[in-house]
């Protein structure tokens, strides 16, 4: 099986990328592994006109800070596969593309087993950056759907040429269903869609881009004793898995809101409960779906961010009232998927996370590893990059570097020093 390994990660995305920065600095040998062909993470899976949804403020990578003159603009799927590629050419990361982890498990020493497709490791650490977006998640009702209706995962979704003639439902309204909506209603399509509890959210707020002031308060909020943004304030386990809010990156940045998408011509319905022979029905729950959406930023994430301001003596203009709107759908809750001539749906369901290549007791009932701060239960093997890992923004390009340097430490703390010359099994 040849040397043992001192640290390897799985997963070179911005969590496997930034992870390599730190053990780099603090002089940790290691070696990176991605599934993929190509640098770029999951963001290579985005459709063809996706933007970022954080602002290039956000783009704050260990090492590699964002130095340019348009901090509040938003960059495509392209610029930012791009800008990966420059940053591990920039801090010589060490890694090996096209290369699957299958299966994780202990050796007898302690140290990890590591089959892989192009043959087996031994390592004292692993850190796992294998991301949030995993697996997409399709509910068990798109089994129902008559066979002549096409159905994508937002995961494949790629441009309005894919779909045929005919409208569109789209299931969910998180990121990923919004901004797909807004492009399918502005090429003509009609828009169907079924509205899930994801907070609507101002682009701006209090002067600042909304995703400027979540990274200030989790960053810096519990030095003033505002912990609202960190795991220590989520009401429980499955809040790690709330969804992020209804922003999009396109056309320079702006929110998204439900109930315009319906003055605009889309038609809004509630969740989707059942599929029979055709027939789609939703739930009559739509008025309140739609207050619930418009109300839970100001009731938790605003709120956080004004306690932060307010505590920290920031000098940061009122955010103006939101004005009150009322305007309603109307339409049944069934819907015929013929007599609407609905011939594609998508689902914007979101992902899940998916370690079954640890052959080892990590996750907790909710399929989140169980971990202090990034080291898991199993020593020696530690997580980065997911949501809600010690903070909101855990998971996004702004906000891993800080849960990388965390583990970085650990790691060098644990290691002993070995000398390795190479692994001839994985390519460059």
């Amino acid at each position: 099986m040849g040397p043992t390994l001192d640290t390897v990660i799985i997963g070179a995305g911005q969590a496997g990328l930034t992870t390599s920065y730190w053990l780099t600095q603090f002089g940790g040998e290691h070696q990176l592994l991605e599934r993929r062909d190509s640098l770029g993470g999951a963001f290579q899976d985005r459709w063809d006109s996706f933007y970022m949804n954080t602002p290039n403020l956000a783009l704050d990578l260990p090492g590699m800070p964002y130095d340019g003159d348009d901090r509040d603009a938003f960059i495509s799927r392209v610029a930012v596969v791009n800008l990966f590629r420059r940053y591990a050419e920039l801090i010589a990361a060490p890694v090996h593309t096209g290369v699957d982890v299958i299966q994780l498990s202990h050796a007898s020493d302690g140290a990890f087993n590591l089959e892989t497709s192009l043959g087996n490791l031994r390592a004292k650490n692993v850190v796992l950056a294998t991301g949030a977006y995993q697996v997409p998640k399709i509910p068990a009702l798109s089994a129902m759907l008559p066979a002549g209706v096409t159905q994508l995962h937002t995961h494949d979704y790629r441009n309005p040429e894919q779909l045929p003639e005919g409208a569109v439902l789209i299931v969910g309204t998180g990121q990923s269903g919004g901004q797909i909506a807004e492009e399918l209603h502005a090429a003509g399509s009609e828009v169907h869609l079924s509205v899930s509890i994801v907070p609507e959210a101002p682009r701006r707020y209090r002067g600042q881009d909304l995703i400027y002031w979540m990274l200030e308060t989790g960053k810096h909020g519990p030095d003033y004793g505002v912990n609202a943004l960190t795991t220590e304030a989520l009401p429980s386990p499955a809040a790690r898995f709330a969804p992020n809010p209804l922003l999009s990156g396109t056309d320079g940045g702006h929110a998204i809101h439900l109930r315009e998408l319906g003055r605009r011509g889309m038609h809004l319905h509630g969740h989707l409960e059942s599929i029979d022979d055709g027939d789609i029905t939703f739930s009559d729950d739509l008025p309140d779906r739609l207050a619930a959406v418009e109300s839970i930023f100001a009731q938790r994430s605003g709120k956080a961010i004004d306690a932060y301001i307010a505590a920290a003596g920031i000098d940061a203009p009122e955010q103006e009232p939101v004005a009150g709107d009322e305007w309603l759908p109307s339409g049944p809750a069934q819907l015929n998927l013929a007599g609407s001539n609905i011939t594609s749906v998508i689902w914007a369901s979101g992902y899940k996370l998916d370690f079954q290549l640890v052959d080892l007791p990590l996750v907790d009932e909710w399929g989140y590893p169980k971990h202090t701060r990034g080291a898991t239960e199993v020593p020696g093997m530690y997580v980065v990059g997911l949501p809600w890992l010690t903070r909101h923004y855990s998971a996004i390009v702004g906000g891993v570097g800080l849960d990388a340097h965390f583990v970085a430490e650990l790691i060098v703390e644990r290691r002993q020093p070995r000398h390795w010359t190479g692994y001839s099994g994985c390519r460059q």
